[in-house]
């Protein structure tokens, strides 16, 4: 980005449920780390503490218990906490922040999943992130039906159903909601292809992670001349 008080990049990773989202966070820090690069995996929602405990409320119980507005509300205030008391104080450490979701999610969720005004969106994302955003953002692109397939069994393995904290809300929304996700996800791309790369989400691990590698060393040399915008 443009702004050179920060000396670290923001990479997030977008997607529908199950795509893999998390694993290739994980292969990226893992790959950074044997280039010499120290970096830092974190979530949306969530992050930080404060931000943590709003997750919980957007990520569990019923699919309708939040209005589109209210839900967008909710997860800018996790962002908004987990921006400042997180992501930009690792950046001006120099650290590189990899983070599973980011504004784009709530663009593709509440926005074209829920119908909520993209006007709206964009202006809370003003009010509250002004000109900061993702130095290169992943958009793991998949079949709906295979993603929901692989978060159900994730889900399954690590139920904490009994006590009520069963992470799979949006999950349960239903197949056309998560194929409009898909398509939302591919136009947010398209609106900002500097920043945005689709990535074919299917294959193996390794496979996923070597495109999204291919990316990341093309970037690294055009960070410090700026992307898409500022960070502040």
């Amino acid at each position: 980005m443009s702004n050179k008080n920060i000396a670290g990049n923001f990479i997030t990773l977008e997607g529908g449920e199950g795509v893999g989202k998390s694993t290739q966070a994980k292969q990226l820090q893992q790959r950074l780390a044997k280039e010499g690069i120290h970096a830092i995996l974190t979530r949306e929602p969530g992050g930080c503490d404060s931000a943590e405990i709003i997750r919980q409320l957007l990520v569990t119980g019923a699919t309708d218990k939040w209005l589109p507005l209210s839900e967008a509300l909710l997860h800018f205030a996790a962002r908004h906490e987990h921006t400042e008391r997180f992501i930009k104080p690792a950046l001006h450490k120099g650290s590189w922040v990899i983070c599973d979701r980011y504004t784009d999610s709530t663009m593709a969720y509440q926005g074209y999943g829920q119908h909520l005004d993209l006007g709206q969106i964009e202006t809370l994302q003003k009010l509250v992130l002004g000109d900061f955003q993702p130095d290169l953002t992943f958009i793991l692109d998949g079949p709906a039906t295979i993603g929901l397939e692989r978060a159900k069994a994730r889900n399954d393995e690590h139920s904490r159903a009994e006590a009520g904290l069963r992470e799979d809300r949006y999950e349960r929304m239903g197949k056309d909601f998560h194929e409009t996700l898909r398509s939302s996800f591919q136009k947010i791309a398209m609106s900002c292809p500097k920043r945005c790369k689709i990535i074919d989400a299917t294959g193996s691990i390794k496979d996923v992670h070597q495109r999204i590698w291919q990316h990341i060393k093309l970037a690294r040399a055009g960070f410090s001349e700026g992307a898409d915008g500022n960070r502040t």
